[in-house]
Order: structure tokens, then C-alpha cells, then sequence
């Protein structure tokens, strides 16, 4: 009778399995009569209720049977996928492909005029948009791009030469066609090499990642970082992207708008709605005046004070070379262009000497790195027809040859130049004078320097110049003297020390050049006049040969004296040095030895007993054995008289030398304690800028800790852990960073602000959570077709679903939190 019990009616059997499955098909065929006799309306509310009620594992099941049974061939993927996924597909496409697939519907025109696609490719050019869009404005970047883009004087190098001329010799048909063939070859080369980084790039990137950040409507919650790999390659390809925009560059005629600094003058009405007015005024307000002043300019320090507000300087070495200057112009300019350009170096009326080993003239001009530094020197100043002008403070205008090297640097670059008609006496009087072709009612010095100023510095180079001569005409005299001096005295060493003194008497003629030598010695040391009288006494009384052999007696007599003096002072030097070498162990022992041992027999040990003695016990014993030393040449040096010696005392000690044998093979070791010591101390200072950084951090500083990793993972979040994990799909929402340290496990979530206009970002951390590193468990999330490089990190109240970006992090992540927890719970 049990199995006729029922629950909720009377005719429903609780247990009865074939009496359910009759009655279950019943009353399906019932529903199905009444579905049959409703009409659409009714039908659709059935269904709806239905769905309403049915669980996500039963809607995933209607799903699949639909996709079995009617298949999808074409979808707009913009309406199926969210909006973020679809604009990190846009970003792949190019600024044309961009435009074209604006036209396909009005839902991809809303996609592809956003900012945070157009954004990046006017920065990538330096065409920054001059003013800030307001919330609601739409599309500011696109019509920046197209406007500077319009207004691009593009030609190619054909072109070029046949519009602006060239410097160059004119090539034969068969040269110029193999140029042509290299160049497209080249440029083959280097679109190839492009499309294959785009495509590596396109294989690395995970597929949880958002793509570029959009407007604020649009602006998806939080992205995970590209790695490390996916940065370099976007490097290169950006640096393969600028080669080729350079190349291009280089061959082009130089151009104000090649920069896109004024970006409206060609716009019609419709593009120019929100955008500053009188643009070129503007454009040119924010052009700064620069100066290049060598610091091979006398007092160049005055100058550089002379400089006014507002303009910039760069004050470079004149040893550097012509790339390295280039690269201070441009770091300085900092992607602007320059309103005018001095150059304050030194030269004359035919020359510039600009760097060391460049004299800019005539002859070297069209050399092909200075007319490559001159050509990318114009590019950084406006043009003439802007009121642009490159100021050379040097008197070229004074001749025909220094006239001429300003006609062609000015044909070369695009660019007027002008320099001082002041005659070149020397003196920097003539960048006062007069300028060559001065069009601006005032002296160019007037735009840079304070006229006063310069006056002053100009009077005090003047003073310099004559000062320097009159030191030289001064000491000509005493450093020939000198010069003579030394080397007879380098000359005179040199025989004593290889000829002997029976070689110089059997040499008659070395014998007399040493005689007169003594002679002319005598006349001028008063202390040696006992000498003079004495060779002059017996002069009367021998012969000339009896006359050379009593004057070498006597230097042989002042050489001995000079070397008995020369012994004398060799040991008191060695004493000396040897009391400074004791002084300076015996306050290694009294300043840091015996405080610390003090330290440690009074229990506030600093350093522990066994590290003080790998620390200082070498040194002691040289301090000991040194002491010993000193007082042996003290003792020794008190009756120092010429017979005596210090060899048995430098013996003696040298046998003892095995200490400095054992300090030096303990050495590296006592480095790697000072190291350890210094690790202690920083550690603790590493924890507090930790603790600072992070919002609501508890304290870190503890004994005995330190940090061993940061890792940047995305936490994912399940939809349905009721299934396998290789049909699970995840959510991205949050970005983390987690802190191990060697008991415990910090989870922060990390967030990034940029700031408008700024390439820079700045990041911020808030605590989560902090897990002992023995309650943490680790599982494995195998990779799969919607999930990669994932993992669950599992603490006693809190569980994270976390994935690094590519496979290595996570490899080297659950190696280190592995070790780590094994070497945590083993204490």
C-alpha cells in the first residue's frame, strides 16, 4: 500500500515510478491540447512564465537546442557582444578602415567616432587636442585627426625633388630606377613586418582583456594590465610604426605643419564647432624662443644668467656629438617648436666651431651628418613665412665666406638664419653690432638676453682674454726655465742610476760635462761654495785631468750625503704612514668594536656575538700586530743614524703577514654580513612605504618578516559553479594585487586614475584581506576555450578566482605561494 501513497492531491502516488511517468505524459498531452488552441498572444505569455521559472542550466539547454537546429550565418557582433569587447576590436583597424566602417550602419558610426580610438593615433603623431572636450561632446578626437591630417603638405620624395629642388647631383635613369626599387622594397619589407607583429600581438593577448579605456559612458569598470610581453611587442611595433614615419619623414621638404602644430586653417565650417578660435595666434604665443650656449664660452655662467624669462636654455658640453645635441634640443623643446633658435658658441667670420672636431663652414656643410643635424635643427623652428629665424652668435656676416655658409644653411633647412656683421677682434663685442638681415626693428640678442647683462659679461670676457695673455707672457719665462731644470735632472738620474762610477772616469768627455756641470752648481747653491773654494784651491796646484778628478770626488761625496738624507726621509715617511694606518684601526675598535660589545654584554644587542666576530676579529689582530710594528720603527728611528737599517724589522714583521692572509679570504664574507645587516634595516622601511600606499592597511612591521612577491592578477567571478570547469564561464570584476610575505597572504584591490592630457597614471590599493600563510589553499583552474591562466585562492572566510595575464606569471606565482607556505608551516 506504500506505493499508492500520494502527496499534494489525492491521485498523485509518492513513490510509485511508473504510475508518475503515466501520469506525467498525461498531463503533458493535456498542456499540449491547450497549447494547440491558444492563440499567438497567449502562446507568448506561456512561454515567457515558463522561461521566467526555469533555471540558468534549462536555459542553456533551450539555447543549445536552437543553435543545433537553426543555425546563425551572419550576426552583427556589435549588438551581441558587449560594448567594450567591440570597440577592442575597432582598435586593431586603422584610421582609414575606421572611416570606412563608420558607413556600414549608424550603430558602428556611434562605435568608431569615439575618443578612445582616435586618441591614441593623434598622440602617436604629438596632435594634441588644444583645449578639453565637455561630457557630452562627441567625436572631438576624429575631427582633430582629420583635420590635421588634411592639412598634412604630404609629397613623396619624386615629388619633393621636383617641387622644392635638391642639393644633390642629378642621377643617371639606371641609378634612379634602382632607388626606386630599394625604396620598395624597403617599404614591402617594413609593411610585412608590421602585419606580423600586429599578429603576434593579436595571439598574446588574453581574451579577458577590455582594450583601451573609452568615454566615461562607455568606460567598462576595471581592466587587468598588459604583461610585460605584450608591452615590448606593442614597443616594437610602435617602433617599427615611427621607423617608417621617419623614413618618410627624412625625404619629405621640411614643413611647419609636418607636427600638426596649427591644425585648422583648411577646415570647412562644419569641423570647426568647438574648437579654439584664432588658432595661429595662439599656436604662436606658445612658441618659446630657445638659446644654445657652449660651455666653451668664457664665464659662460653669466650668460646663462642673462638669459630672460620665458626662454629656454640648454647650456651643452662642447666634447658631445652632433646626435647628442639634437637629443638635448628636442628633450628640452619637449615636442614643441621653437619660435626662434640662438646659438651662442665660439668661432670667427668664416667658421662655427660648434662641437669638438666640427667647424661648420664652407667646405664640410654638405657633409652627411651636418647636413642631417641642420636639416632636423630647422625642423625645430617655425618657418620664415611664421617669423621663425635660427640667431648664430658668431660673425659670419663679416665675410663672404661666412655669408655664404648662412645662404646655404638657410636654402638647406627652410629656415632664415641671420649672425653678426661685427668685425671678429677676438673679443665678443660683436653680437652688440649689427645683424645681417635684421627684420624685427631690434637686435636678435634682445629676444634672449638681458641687454645690460650681457654687456657686463661681454666687458668681463674682454678683461678675461687680456688677464690670460698677460699670465702667459709672465710664466713663459719661468715654465721654459722649468722645463730645462727637469730634464737635466731627469738626464742626470738617468746615468746614475745605469752608468757607475768607473764608467764616468774612463769616459773623459761625460767626466768633464760633469765637471762643469759641478761647477755652475756651485755658483749658484750658497751651500755649496765650500765646493767652489775648494776646486778653485786646487786648481793651482794640478793639472786639468787632477782638476775633473777632484770635482767628481766631490759630487760622489754629495751624492752619498743627498742619499743618506734620502734614506732618512723614506723611514720617517714610513713611520708616519704606519702611525696614520694604527690611528685609523684603533677607531674602527673604539667607535663601532667596543660599543657593540658593550651593546651585547648589556643585553641590547645591536649585532649578534657570532656576526661582531666575523666583523672585527681580523682586525684586531692586525691592529695588534701593527702596534708591534710602529714601535719597532720608533725605536729604531730614535738612533737613526746612516749605518743603521730597517730591513731585519720589515723581515720580521713580513713574517706575520698570514692575518692579512685570513682577513682577505674572509672578506667576501664579511660583505655579504654588512649586506644582510643593511637588508634587516631596509626591510623595515620596505614594510612602512607598503603599509603607507595601501588604504586601510593593518600594521606589517613585524619581527622576522618580509615581503617576497607582488603579483597583479584579475579576480573572476563564476556565473554557474554547478558545472565542469572546462564549460565555466567567468566574469572580470576586480583588479588585485597580492602581497606575499613569508607568513602571510595581503589581497588589496587595485584601481588606476589617469589624468587628462598626462601620460602618466597613478595607482591606488585598498585592503581586502590578509590570510596566514598556513589556513591558504591553492587550486588549480584547468585553461580552457573561455578561461586561462586561472586559479582559486581559498582562506577560511573569503575565496578569490584570480588570473595573471600570461602562462610563466602563474607558473612562477604558485611556485614562490607554494614554497612559501611549505617554509611557513615547517617552522
Amino acid at each position: 500500500m506504500e506505493s499508492f501513497h500520494t502527496r499534494f492531491s489525492a491521485w498523485t502516488p509518492f513513490s510509485n515510478k511508473s504510475l508518475n511517468r503515466q501520469l506525467f505524459q498525461e498531463r503533458v498531452a493535456l498542456i499540449s491540447h491547450w497549447f494547440d488552441l491558444w492563440t499567438n498572444k497567449q502562446r507568448q505569455e506561456f512561454l515567457f512564465a515558463i522561461f521566467l521559472r526555469c533555471t540558468k542550466s534549462q536555459l542553456r539547454f533551450v539555447q543549445d537546442w536552437f543553435s543545433e537546429r537553426m543555425q546563425v550565418a551572419k550576426v552583427d557582433f556589435s549588438t551581441v557582444l558587449p560594448r567594450f569587447i567591440s570597440l577592442y576590436i575597432f582598435s586593431f583597424l586603422s584610421s582609414k578602415d575606421l572611416c570606412a566602417a563608420a558607413q556600414v550602419s549608424w550603430s558602428w558610426k556611434f562605435l568608431t567616432e569615439q575618443d578612445c580610438l582616435w586618441m591614441p593615433k593623434c598622440v602617436k603623431f604629438g596632435w594634441f587636442l588644444p583645449y578639453t572636450p565637455t561630457d557630452n561632446e562627441y567625436g572631438a578626437w576624429k575631427r582633430h585627426y582629420v583635420a590635421c591630417v588634411s592639412h598634412l603638405d604630404w609629397l613623396t620624395p619624386r615629388e619633393a625633388a621636383a617641387t622644392y629642388g635638391t642639393l644633390n647631383e642629378p642621377k643617371t635613369e639606371d641609378e634612379e630606377l634602382l632607388e626606386r626599387q630599394r625604396e620598395k622594397y624597403l617599404r614591402k619589407r617594413i609593411w610585412e613586418e608590421i602585419a606580423l607583429r600586429n599578429k603576434e600581438l593579436f595571439k598574446v593577448r588574453p581574451p579577458w582583456v577590455s582594450g583601451t579605456c573609452c568615454s566615461s559612458v562607455l568606460k567598462p569598470r576595471r581592466q587587468p594590465r598588459l604583461s610585460q610581453t605584450v608591452r615590448e611587442r606593442v614597443g616594437s611595433h610602435e617602433a617599427l610604426e615611427k621607423q617608417l614615419v621617419l623614413t618618410s619623414l627624412e625625404i619629405l621638404p621640411k614643413r611647419s605643419n609636418i607636427s600638426g602644430s596649427h591644425s585648422y586653417p583648411l577646415l570647412s565650417k562644419k569641423y570647426q564647432h568647438g574648437v579654439h578660435k584664432n588658432d595661429d595666434s595662439s599656436s604662436y604665443a606658445l612658441r618659446p624662443h630657445f638659446i644654445l650656449i657652449s660651455s666653451r664660452i668664457p664665464a659662460y655662467e653669466m650668460v646663462v644668467e642673462s638669459v630672460k624669462a620665458g626662454v629656454v636654455s640648454v647650456v651643452y658640453e662642447h666634447s658631445v656629438t652632433l646626435e647628442s645635441l639634437l637629443y638635448l634640443i628636442e628633450k628640452a623643446l619637449d615636442g614643441r617648436k621653437a619660435q626662434s633658435m640662438g646659438i651662442f658658441s665660439d668661432g670667427d667670420s668664416r667658421e662655427i666651431n660648434l662641437l669638438q672636431g666640427y667647424k661648420i663652414g664652407v667646405k664640410n656643410l654638405l657633409r652627411p651628418e651636418v647636413r642631417d643635424f641642420w636639416e632636423k635643427l630647422g625642423s625645430y623652428v617655425a618657418t620664415e613665412e611664421e617669423g621663425g629665424h635660427v640667431d648664430l652668435f658668431v660673425p659670419l656676416g663679416a665675410s663672404e665666406a661666412g655669408t655664404e655658409v648662412l645662404s646655404q644653411l638657410s636654402q638647406l633647412t627652410g629656415t632664415f638664419f641671420t649672425a653678426p656683421t661685427g668685425i671678429a677682434t677676438g673679443s665678443y663685442q660683436h653680437i652688440l653690432s649689427d645683424w645681417l638681415g635684421s627684420q624685427w626693428g631690434k637686435a636678435p640678442s634682445s629676444i634672449y638676453f638681458c641687454e645690460a647683462k650681457l654687456q657686463t659679461w661681454s666687458s668681463f670676457a674682454d678683461f678675461l682674454e687680456e688677464t690670460l695673455k698677460t699670465v702667459r707672457k709672465q710664466l713663459y719665462p719661468l715654465f721654459k726655465e722649468l722645463q730645462k731644470s727637469i730634464s737635466g735632472r731627469m738626464i742626470g738620474q738617468f746615468m746614475f742610476d745605469t752608468m757607475g762610477m768607473t764608467n764616468i772616469l774612463n769616459n773623459q768627455e761625460t767626466a768633464q760635462a760633469l765637471a762643469d756641470r759641478l761647477m755652475e752648481l756651485s755658483k749658484e747653491d750658497s751651500e755649496r761654495s765650500v765646493v767652489e773654494d775648494n776646486s778653485w784651491d786646487t786648481k793651482s796646484r794640478f793639472s786639468k785631468n787632477d782638476l775633473n778628478f777632484e770635482a767628481l770626488i766631490n759630487l760622489e761625496r754629495i751624492l752619498q750625503k743627498d742619499s743618506a738624507e734620502k734614506r732618512t726621509r723614506v723611514v720617517r715617511e714610513l713611520l708616519q704612514s704606519e702611525r696614520k694606518y694604527v690611528q685609523m684601526l684603533e677607531i674602527v675598535r673604539d667607535v663601532y668594536f667596543a660599543p657593540l660589545k658593550a651593546a651585547l654584554s648589556s643585553n641590547r644587542a645591536i649585532l649578534s656575538a657570532a656576526n661582531i666576530q666575523i666583523l672585527f676579529s681580523d682586525i684586531l689582530q692586525i691592529l695588534s700586530l701593527n702596534r708591534q710594528f710602529l714601535d719597532n720603527l720608533r725605536d729604531r728611528l730614535q738612533e737613526w743614524g746612516p749605518a743603521h737599517c730597517v730591513g731585519e724589522i720589515v723581515t720580521k714583521f713580513g713574517s706575520q703577514l698570514n692575518t692579512y692572509t685570513n682577513f682577505f679570504n674572509n672578506y667576501p664574507v664579511i660583505l655579504k654580513t654588512i649586506e644582510k645587516m643593511k637588508q634587516n634595516i631596509n626591510m623595515k622601511d620596505h614594510l612602512s612605504d607598503i603599509q603607507r600606499i595601501i588604504w586601510g592597511c593593518p600594521t606589517l612591521s613585524e619581527v622576522n618578516r618580509y615581503l617576497i612577491r607582488v603579483q597583479d592578477v584579475a579576480q573572476l567571478h563564476c556565473c554557474d559553479e554547478e558545472i565542469s570547469f572546462s564549460l565555466r564561464l567567468y566574469e572580470h570584476i576586480h583588479d588585485l594585487s597580492l602581497f606575499l610575505f613569508n607568513d602571510a597572504l595581503l589581497v588589496s584591490s587595485r584601481g588606476t586614475s589617469h589624468t587628462p592630457f598626462e601620460r602618466t597614471s597613478k595607482t591606488t590599493y585598498q585592503f581586502i584581506a590578509s590570510v596566514a600563510l598556513h589556513r591558504l589553499l591553492i587550486e588549480n583552474i584547468p585553461d580552457s576555450k573561455y578561461v586561462k591562466n586561472a586559479f582559486i585562492l581559498q582562506g577560511p572566510k573569503y575565496k578569490w578566482i584570480c588570473a595573471t595575464e600570461v602562462e610563466d606569471e602563474k607558473f612562477l606565482w604558485l611556485s614562490v605561494l607554494r614554497n612559501a607556505i611549505k617554509s611557513s608551516m615547517e617552522k
